[in-house]
């Protein structure tokens, strides 16, 4: 077979490769943690998923309550 027989890995394939690769990596690590929708006119909405183990903000368990 030839290098031109294979097709290159697809970005979803090289994520996970390079999320599960690290010591004491898991399936977990490589899960979808955003989705991204094309809604036309050049206008692309990201959404952080609802079941994603880390999301953008405040720690809601870090209150400080002086």
């Amino acid at each position: 077979m030839t290098d031109s027989d294979q097709t290159p890995p697809t970005h979803d394939e090289n994520r996970h490769d390079q999320l599960t690769t690290a010591p004491n990596a898991t399936e977990a690590d490589a899960a979808p943690r955003i989705d991204v929708t094309d809604q036309g006119d050049g206008v692309t909405r990201i959404d952080i998923r609802d079941d994603a183990a880390v999301r953008p903000g405040a720690d809601p368990e870090d209150t400080d309550e002086a």
